[in-house]
């Protein structure tokens, strides 16, 4: 199928696109594609007008400044998956970016994209959550931030205002004591996961502590697990497993029978690697 006719706009600015966006609600904004042309060339979207982003400067840097990765918008998927920075100070991003769909889509694709589109079986918003980070966006009142916690609200649903821009993403930089680990489960490498895990933990002593828990593919947002978290911390997997409070749905790939125990099975190798790591 081909796209409902779209006007087409070339930005150089977030205040260029914010004011767009604001005159014509249903524009859409165009970054990687890797998604919207998909959703375009099949008529699951009809937007007038497409925004064009990746004329604005100074949206695909990575950098760390003050104990703070910061991810431009524009930052490419192969971009971070080959960069010193994150491999360094944000090791769940790196351990995520293998799996993220082909070479092909990576080399398109951007983490802005990603995390604004908000498919809850994809890595990227996952590895924010277990992360703690936020998200900046640029608005007809300027800049804001918010926490990842805050940011997925529902199938695809994120809290950015309908005319607003994702510039960054932020996340700690890594320390001595962070650890972390990821896991996914698909029918081919590249598919979508039909359960994933990303996590983070701090070493204490011999234990763990401060454990974040981020699966996705089980509900409408990536989502944490905290009794798991809790029982995790106290150095006893099986009982992490036996605590897992989720409800997965049923889609086509499984039932959500099946999707709890392939949880199950994710946090053991998961937990594996916190504690391999720990050592």
């Amino acid at each position: 199928m081909k796209p409902a006719p779209f006007a087409y706009k070339k930005v150089r600015s977030p205040e260029e696109a914010v004011a767009l966006l604001t005159s014509q609600a249903d524009a859409r904004l165009l970054a990687g594609g890797q998604s919207l042309i998909a959703t375009l060339n099949m008529r699951l979207s009809a937007p007038s007008l497409l925004i064009d982003i990746n004329g604005i400067s100074g949206l695909d840097g990575i950098a760390v400044k003050d104990g703070t990765v910061t991810i431009g918008a524009l930052t490419r998927h192969a971009q971070a998956e080959r960069s010193d920075i994150i491999a360094k100070h944000a090791p769940l991003i790196a351990r995520a970016m293998p799996h993220i769909a082909h070479p092909a889509i990576r080399n398109r694709g951007t983490i802005g994209g990603s995390i604004a589109f908000a498919d809850p079986a994809a890595e990227l918003p996952a590895c924010l959550l277990a992360l703690g980070g936020e998200v900046e966006a640029h608005g007809p009142k300027g800049a804001r931030r918010i926490k990842a916690g805050d940011f997925f609200t529902d199938l695809y649903e994120t809290a950015l205002g309908a005319s607003e821009v994702l510039t960054a993403i932020r996340v700690l930089a890594a320390t001595a004591e962070t650890r972390t680990g990821f896991a996914e489960l698909a029918r081919r490498h590249g598919d979508y996961a039909i359960v994933g895990l990303a996590a983070t933990a701090r070493g204490k002593g011999k234990g763990l502590a401060d454990v974040r828990l981020a699966f996705f593919g089980i509900g409408n947002t990536p989502l944490r697990a905290r009794k798991a978290e809790a029982a995790l911390e106290s150095g006893d997997v099986e009982a992490a497993v036996a605590a897992l409070d989720l409800e997965p749905h049923d889609d086509i790939q499984a039932t959500g029978a099946e999707k709890k125990h392939l949880a199950g099975v994710l946090l053991r190798r998961v937990a594996k690697q916190l504690m391999e790591a720990r050592a």
